[in-house]
C-alpha cells in the first residue's frame, strides 16, 4: 500500500484564565491547528519556548489578578522578547478596547472583542499564520542570498568588517557596550547581533527608546513599580529591567535620560541591582547592558548634562556603526537586497535597477542612512512599471543630470514640462492618452505642448 503523508499543523497557542473559553476554542480550532493551551503568563513562556508557536490568542485579564490588564500587557512584552516574530492576537471585551488598541501599539498582530465570532476569528487565525509564513520564507531567503550578511547586517566594505569583528569578540564576554552613530546606521541591528552572538541569545532582548517615552513615565517602565506606587498602580508590575533577565536591555537615545534616573542606571551598572518605584528593596537582577546614542555623549558630558561615571561605566567598550556615505561598495550591495527582499514578500516586483538608477543611489548622500535607502528602495520598487527601477522611481537626480541653469521663467517651465513630458511618455509606452491623463491635461493639449517643444514622441525609448 502506498504511503501517506501526514501533514504537520501549525501551533497555536491559546493564552486565557477560563478553563471553560479554552476548551471551546481548542475544539473549535483543533482541526486545523496543533492547539496548547496556557492558564497564566508563566505557563504561556514555557509553552512558547518549548512549543514555539506561530500565533498566540491572548486574554488580558490573567491571574493573578484577572480584572486588571497588567499581567496581560506583560505576557505580550515576555512573549514578543523572546519571539519578534510572533502574531499575538488580543482577546478583548468591549469596554476594554483602549487597551486593545494599546496592545496593538506594542506589538500584537490584531484583537478580536468578546464574545468571540468563530468564523471571524478562523478569518484572522487564517492571515496571521499566512503573514507569519510569509516572514519565515523570507528568512530563509534571506540567509541564502545574504553571503556578505552578518546576523542580519549586510557589508563587504572595510569599516562594516571592523564591526562584524568587534562585535564577535565583545558578544562573549558581559561588559556594557556603547554603540554609536548616526540615525538609521543600525545601532539596535548591531545590538541584536551582540545578544545572538552573546550566551545570553537563549534569553530575552528587550529594546527601549530611552526619547520616545516622557520622562513621568519611563522611570515606571525601566523599573516597574510596586501597587499603590502612584495613581492607577493596582498591580505590581516588572519592568524592561527584569523583563531582560538572563538576556540583554538595548537602551537606545540613552543620552535622553534625566538626571535621576541616570543615577539609578549606575547604580544598576555597580552593583546589579535596582528598586522598582514606589519600592524600597534592591532586587538583584541578570540582566546585560546595551546603550545607543546618536548624539555627541562628550559634549554632553561638557554641558553637565550626561554624568561623566555613567558614561564611562557604559563605554567600556564603543562600537560605532558608521554612516551608509562612508561603507565604500555597500551601498548597491544593500539596495539590491531590499529589492529581492520586496520580491520576496510581494512574489512578485522589478529585479534590478536601471544603470542611471544605480549610478544616482551611490551618489546620493544617504543623510537618513540604511533606513533612507530601504524606505526609497521599497517605494522604487512599488512605483516602477517594468523590470527595472528608475531614477525618476527612486524620486533621486543622477549627479549631473540637473536641469541646466536658466535665464528666463519660460525657459525654466519648458524645460519641466519637456521632462514631465518624457518620463510620462516612458511609463506608458509612448501611449498619448495614457500620459496625457496622468499628467491631468487633454490630448489636444498635449500634442499642442510636444509641438512647441519640438518634441517627437517616435524618438523616445520606452521603458522595459
Amino acid at each position: 500500500m502506498p504511503r501517506t503523508l501526514k501533514l504537520v499543523k501549525s501551533s497555536l497557542l491559546i493564552v486565557d484564565d477560563d478553563e471553560g473559553i479554552r476548551s471551546q476554542m481548542k475544539w473549535a480550532l483543533v482541526d486545523q491547528y496543533d492547539v496548547v493551551v496556557a492558564e497564566d503568563r508563566a505557563a504561556a513562556v514555557n509553552v512558547l519556548r518549548e512549543r514555539q508557536p506561530q500565533v498566540v490568542l491572548l486574554d488580558l485579564g490573567l491571574p493573578p489578578n484577572p480584572a486588571d490588564t497588567g499581567e496581560g500587557f506583560a505576557a505580550l512584552a515576555e512573549i514578543l522578547a523572546l519571539r519578534p516574530l510572533t502574531k499575538v492576537i488580543i482577546i478583548s471585551g468591549q469596554a476594554e478596547r483602549a487597551n486593545a488598541w494599546r496592545a496593538i501599539g506594542e506589538g500584537a498582530y490584531d484583537f478580536l472583542p468578546k464574545p468571540v465570532e468563530m468564523e471571524e476569528l478562523k478569518l484572522i487565525l487564517k492571515r496571521a499564520f499566512h503573514v507569519a509564513e510569509l516572514e519565515r520564507e523570507y528568512h530563509a531567503l534571506h540567509q541564502r542570498w545574504s553571503g556578505d550578511g552578518f546576523e542580519g547586517m549586510l557589508g563587504t566594505s572595510p569599516l562594516m568588517q571592523e564591526v562584524f569583528t568587534l562585535i564577535r569578540k565583545v558578544a562573549t564576554t558581559e561588559v556594557p557596550v556603547l554603540i554609536l552613530g548616526e540615525s538609521g546606521t543600525g545601532k539596535e541591528v548591531a545590538a541584536q547581533a551582540i545578544h545572538r552572538r552573546s550566551a545570553r541569545r537563549g534569553g530575552p532582548f528587550v529594546p527601549i527608546n530611552c526619547g520616545a517615552i516622557p520622562e513621568t513615565l519611563l522611570e515606571s517602565e525601566l523599573f516597574g513599580h510596586e501597587k499603590g506606587a502612584f495613581t492607577g498602580a493596582h498591580v505590581q508590575r516588572k519592568g524592561r529591567f527584569e523583563s531582560a533577565a538572563g538576556g540583554t536591555l538595548f537602551l537606545d537615545e540613552i543620552g535622553e535620560l534625566s538626571p535621576p534616573l541616570q543615577v539609578k542606571l549606575l547604580r544598576f551598572l555597580q552593583e546589579q541591582t535596582i528598586e522598582r518605584v514606589g519600592g524600597r528593596v534592591p532586587i538583584k537582577v541578570d540582566t546585560r547592558v546595551v546603550a545607543a546614542t546618536n548624539v555627541d555623549l562628550k559634549r554632553a558630558l561638557e554641558a553637565n548634562t550626561f554624568r561623566e561615571d555613567l558614561y564611562y561605566r557604559l563605554a567600556v567598550v564603543i562600537l560605532r556603526v558608521p554612516p551608509l556615505r562612508e561603507r565604500q561598495g555597500d551601498i548597491l550591495l544593500l539596495a539590491n537586497a531590499f529589492l529581492k527582499r520586496f520580491a520576496a514578500e510581494n512574489r512578485s516586483g522589478p529585479s534590478r535597477f536601471s544603470a542611471e538608477a544605480a549610478r544616482a543611489l551611490e551618489q546620493h548622500p544617504w543623510p537618513g542612512n540604511v533606513r533612507e535607502l530601504e524606505n526609497r528602495v521599497k517605494r522604487g520598487a512599488i512605483m516602477a512599471e517594468g523590470v527595472e527601477v528608475s531614477v525618476a522611481e527612486l524620486e533621486l537626480a543622477e549627479e549631473g543630470t540637473a536641469l541646466a541653469p536658466v535665464r528666463t521663467l519660460r525657459e525654466a517651465r519648458e524645460a519641466v514640462e519637456r521632462t514631465l513630458i518624457e518620463q510620462s511618455l516612458r511609463r506608458h509606452r509612448n501611449k498619448i492618452s495614457a500620459a496625457a491623463a496622468e499628467l491631468g491635461i487633454s490630448r489636444p493639449t498635449f500634442y499642442e505642448l510636444m509641438e512647441k517643444l519640438g518634441m517627437k514622441k517616435e524618438e523616445l525609448k520606452p521603458e522595459a
